[in-house]
């Protein structure tokens, strides 16, 4: 029998996961959020910085077996897992976890589709590795949280490794839990990311969650190769957890591992920010289109926030595009500015770094006074952040709206009516009609598929 650690607990439940273990519900998560996956990809994909990214793996690939997305070419597969995840997780539009403090679909789909399109391994293989890396990510960081991140650390970037590792060794060593703990012990070597860039701005945070998911498929592929990693690396007494955070508990882990899935918990974003401003943005939005108002009707702007993001992203002059996408005070602003009138709005990277030189914007911003509020904490959990919004108009009137959770957390999820209209709307920008609803149909039988690799031809 296994022993009962940490470490091979979550290496057992990834070597013996299979696609038919898994709940209906969440296959038709999974569905969703790969659907997701390639909307927020096809939006980052057009971004600089991914750019950027092509041209370094252009210059640092190796064997090109792995595809890449939205192209005929390939890389080698620690290659195309990072810039894959560059288009999906760079832009601050891809899925969530906000208790985790992570976002885990860019760099668990990269890594897994990675490792399967290059071996010819089944759809159902792939996205049972996928909801492994998925469960790996999300359960290790909740042991660690909010420690690990009052420590300066970005928990997509560390955690993500694990993500990206358990995915890919349990495509590579199936059924073997010996190997994959040994991949998850060599991926905590690979773990780093830091926040720094909340303060002094930057573009690193556009690469975070990309290195997470080339270090973790690399560290499948160096224990492939013959090396090994500690068994014991997540409890170790110089192990991961210790050496990352001040406060460990391994609870979250072991609860409920192989019957309750905290994949169901994520979030998808209707915006390019963070998932614990959108309540405060989507406040707005509905304040706005319910009484008409523009921002020459608003004096002052209250906003009250739980204490978990006080100080981090309520900052009311971002001096940088990431901060804007980080600030709630900003979010607010913006969302004002753009008098957003229609359910599908969705704001974008191009829509805050338009925002950041438009001094009506950066005015508004100014205005947003964040106060934590107790109602606001109280409904405020590890699946989504609330917001109490208002305004104080120049006619003497105060309007306000409170949100619990934002459209798109656990609570409030969107129908699959609504991730497949996303994914076609900005799909078809790319492709004609026809071939997106191939391209749909594709992702919603890919658990049928014999070989995952089926995706590439169309993507490409």
């Amino acid at each position: 029998m296994v022993k009962s650690t940490p470490t091979m607990e979550l290496a057992s439940f990834a070597a013996s996961l299979t696609y038919e273990r898994l709940p209906p519900s969440l296959q038709s998560t999974l569905f969703e959020l790969m659907l997701d996956y390639l909307r927020v990809a096809s939006l980052g994909e057009r971004m600089p910085w991914s750019r950027w990214a092509g041209e370094y793996v252009q210059e640092t690939s190796g064997r090109r077996v792995s595809p890449l997305l939205f192209s005929s070419q390939r890389s080698d597969p620690a290659s195309a897992a990072f810039l894959n995840t560059v288009y999906a997780g760079s832009i601050d539009a891809d899925d969530t976890h906000v208790g985790a403090m992570l976002h885990p679909g860019c760099i668990v789909f990269s890594s897994a589709l990675a490792i399967g399109q290059s071996r010819g391994i089944s759809g159902a293989r792939v996205l049972a590795a996928v909801a492994a890396g998925y469960e790996a990510m999300i359960r290790i960081a909740l042991c660690i949280q909010p420690s690990h991140f009052r420590r300066g650390f970005q928990s997509t970037a560390t955690c993500g490794v694990f993500g990206a590792a358990a995915a890919a060794a349990a495509l590579l060593f199936p059924g073997d839990a010996r190997r994959i703990a040994e991949t998850l012990g060599l991926a905590a070597s690979f773990s780093g990311g830091l926040v720094q860039f909340f303060h002094s701005g930057s573009t690193v945070k556009r690469i975070h969650a990309a290195q997470a998911a080339r270090s973790g498929v690399q560290a499948a592929l160096l224990a492939e190769a013959g090396f090994s990693g500690p068994v014991d690396i997540l409890e170790g007494q110089d192990g991961f957890a210790r050496a990352y955070s001040d406060q460990v508990d391994f609870a979250p882990l072991f609860a409920g591992l192989g019957s309750t899935y905290r994949t169901a918990e994520v979030s998808i974003k209707p915006h390019a920010c963070s998932a614990r401003v959108l309540a405060a943005l989507e406040a707005a939005v509905d304040l706005c289109r319910e009484y008409d108002l523009t921002a020459d009707d608003i004096e002052a702007i209250s906003l009250g926030i739980p204490r978990v993001i006080q100080g981090r992203l309520t900052g009311n002059a971002p001096a940088s595009l990431q901060s804007a996408q980080m600030s709630a005070p900003f979010s607010v602003a913006l969302a004002i500015s753009k008098r957003i009138r229609g359910e599908a709005y969705a704001l974008n990277v191009d829509d805050f770094e338009a925002g950041l030189a438009d001094p009506a914007v950066m005015r508004l911003a100014a205005l947003v006074e964040c106060v934590v509020d107790e109602d606001v904490e109280r409904v405020s959990t590890a699946e989504s952040v609330g917001a109490r919004l208002t305004f104080t108009l120049h006619d003497g009137r105060q309007v306000s709206r409170f949100v619990a959770a934002p459209k798109g957390s656990a609570s409030r999820p969107y129908s699959q009516a609504d991730h497949v209209a996303r994914a076609r709307a900005e799909l078809t920008r790319r492709y004609a009609p026809a071939e997106v609803e191939v391209l749909i149909d594709a992702v919603r039988t890919l658990p049928q598929a014999d070989d995952s690799g089926v995706l590439a031809a169309l993507l490409g």
